[in-house]
């Protein structure tokens, strides 16, 4: 257990699942108290229970979806160091972005870019009050606008993109604070949306780097393993 991770807290959206599990795992073993989120409170609980050789991992019903829901977490949260907004939905393979349903790419924004966006702006003050600040979107390469050559994927593509551009701004409104900012892309990982790839451990990895950035690191990047990729 690191001595300056001891006593910080992080919480982790979308934590009862694939990454978000390993997540919330590799952070109490870094010696973080985690609290694990999902809109599945009994799951969250379970899946909590089963970390608890890991650390100290907390369950808390959390709609990114839901307005006061966000805001009821928030208020009785009394700290936090660390935000990572990993929840999301609909990798959509199945379509193309000249025939894409676009009531369901509402719905993928409305999950991928404006639920972490709510979260940013519910726990701002706690970033802001912590001495080591860290907020952590979950992004994809899918979302860099570099290697965009098809119409494939069109709403989760769009939502990682516009999810990247959160985080350039939140990162300029934060740096004053001391606040680091980053998106983090976890590679193709074999979770139940990736279907295949990477081991999960190693995704999550790339994301728990983002949250165990020294002060004074990298602020409003766009990572992979701890290394930068094109927006």
């Amino acid at each position: 257990m690191s001595e300056s991770n001891h006593s910080r807290t992080a919480l982790v959206t979308g934590g009862a699942r694939g990454l978000g599990v390993e997540v919330c795992r590799q952070l109490a073993q870094a010696g973080m108290t985690v609290w694990l989120t999902a809109r599945d409170e009994d799951r969250a609980a379970a899946v909590a229970a089963e970390l608890a050789d890991d650390g100290d991992v907390r369950a808390a019903r959390l709609d990114i979806n839901d307005p006061d829901d966000i805001a009821a977490l928030a208020a009785r949260t009394p700290c936090l160091d660390v935000l990572v907004n990993n929840a999301a939905i609909d990798y959509d393979t199945d379509q193309r972005a000249l025939s894409a349903d676009l009531e369901r790419v509402r719905r993928d924004l409305d999950t991928n870019l404006f639920g972490a966006w709510r979260l940013a702006q519910a726990f701002t003050r706690h970033l802001r009050a912590s001495q080591h600040g860290r907020l952590v979107n979950v992004s994809s390469g899918a979302g860099s606008i570099t290697d965009m050559t098809s119409g494939s994927t069109p709403a989760y593509s769009t939502a990682k993109l516009a999810l990247n551009g959160l985080t350039r701004m939140l990162a300029a409104e934060l740096r004053d604070d001391g606040v680091l900012v980053n998106s983090v892309c976890p590679g193709w990982t074999a979770t139940d949306m990736g279907g295949g790839g990477r081991p999960v451990a190693e995704g999550a990895r790339s994301i728990v780097w983002a949250c165990l950035l020294d002060d004074g690191g990298p602020t409003g990047g766009f990572f992979r393993d701890g290394r930068e990729i094109a927006w």
